[in-house]
């Protein structure tokens, strides 16, 4: 058993080595899948953004609206599937496609007539973004090398970078041009695609030998000391992180702030996410991981509750800028700690926590709704941000980690 657990590591090895034989392809490579998850995710961010426009043309109540969010998540219980084919079969197509189906999902959701005319559209960019978000990481973190929670940075700066510029770049269009005409900028999506095509079409997410047959169940057993301590974490962060991102444009809204200034404030906490996500990704690799994770399960809930406390603009601002830069920091962090405790199966760890994240996140979406419509959505922002503080006795639970250089 020894020698073919080793015999796996050396051909998982030479795997990684032919999809990188330079570091100026590992750069390249890397930038590439970053900036293909920040487009892919710019346009995902549509769907908080719109929620507004939505809700007022189909009179959705919060637990409606909350409830697309889930159509939008569900495709995430394939993920472990995703994962686990990943490792066996090329599926690099998953990644080079995924932009283009998501900007077309997303443009064409504003102009749906009907409620039943959205719900294909939500799944099928579900769909697309979970298979995405299963293979991306792991061919970044391919051309990483050794710093791991550094490759895991630039990933999260993608796609945070992506949710930041989206709905300003949404709120932008729409005060120029109708909704009708949303569906021409999917072209950028359309045109990543297309150079994905050209670029990856030798890159491979196989890293498994056909003929080395692995139990699946036995090898998921053997990660379940990292996956239920970080299925924990991600269950007590999933109401902060929808309130933070789905539902906060909707509570700027009813605060009587206007639609710009609204979806401003979701670029502002995703820009933020973007300078902590690369700071603590990159630092963790050094210091390890749980420090991040302590500092961020701490100071969200404080910055968010003062948050609630001020109508002031500036302070308002700076607020927004703090709940991004520690609350959106965890993410590069937790996804170098899971991928890092099974180098030779990536595809199907990150398909594994992947499928857990989304999916308490799109529970915690009808949650939240639902909190609003019964009390309100100050109540429930503030109730998320306390449940964080629950977390930090889980940190316990997570394995010893070895730090890096």
């Amino acid at each position: 058993m020894d020698s073919e657990n080793t015999l796996t590591q050396l051909e998982t090895t030479s795997e990684y080595t032919k999809s990188s034989d330079t570091e100026s392809l590992r750069i390249g490579s890397a930038a590439l899948v970053s900036i293909s998850h920040g487009v892919h995710d710019g346009f995902s961010s549509f769907l908080p953004a719109l929620l507004p426009l939505l809700i007022e043309k189909f009179a959705l109540n919060n637990t409606m609206a909350g409830s697309l969010n889930l159509l939008h998540q569900l495709p995430a219980l394939t993920q472990p599937l995703i994962g686990y084919l990943a490792d066996r079969h090329n599926l690099r197509n998953a990644v080079i496609f995924a932009p283009a189906i998501t900007a077309i999902c997303m443009t064409f959701l504003g102009n749906s007539p009907s409620i039943g005319f959205m719900l294909p559209l939500l799944f099928l960019s579900g769909l697309s973004s979970s298979a995405l978000h299963v293979i991306g990481p792991v061919l970044l973190g391919r051309f990483s090398g050794s710093k791991l929670g550094r490759g895991m940075s630039f990933w999260m700066v993608g796609g945070e970078l992506g949710f930041s510029i989206g709905p300003l770049l949404l709120v932008s269009i729409l005060g120029v041009l109708s909704l009708r005409w949303l569906p021409v900028i999917s072209l950028f999506g359309i045109l990543i695609s297309l150079i994905l095509w050209l670029r990856l079409n030798n890159v491979t997410t196989v890293t498994k030998k056909t003929g080395v047959v692995v139990d699946w169940r036995t090898k998921i057993g053997e990660l379940m000391h990292i996956l239920l301590p970080a299925s924990l974490l991600v269950m007590l962060r999933s109401l902060s992180h929808v309130s933070l991102t789905t539902f906060l444009p909707t509570f700027m809204t009813s605060q009587g702030s206007s639609l710009w200034f609204a979806g401003a404030t979701f670029s502002i906490v995703g820009g933020a996410g973007v300078v902590g996500s690369l700071i603590a990704g990159t630092l963790s690799d050094r210091y390890g991981r749980k420090l991040f994770l302590a500092i961020s399960f701490v100071m969200t809930p404080i910055v968010m509750l003062l948050f609630l406390r001020t109508q002031i603009l500036w302070q308002q601002v700076v607020l927004l800028i703090l709940m991004g830069f520690f609350g959106l920091s965890i993410m590069p962090v937790m996804m170098a700690l899971v991928l890092g405790s099974s180098p030779d199966n990536r595809s199907l760890i990150s398909g594994l926590y992947m499928a857990v994240s989304f999916l308490f996140l799109a529970l915690a979406s009808v949650v939240i709704g639902r909190l609003a419509d019964l009390y309100s959505l100050r109540f429930t922002f503030s109730l998320s941000a306390l449940v964080l503080l629950l977390g930090l006795p889980v940190l316990l639970l997570l394995p010893k980690e070895k730090k890096t250089a």
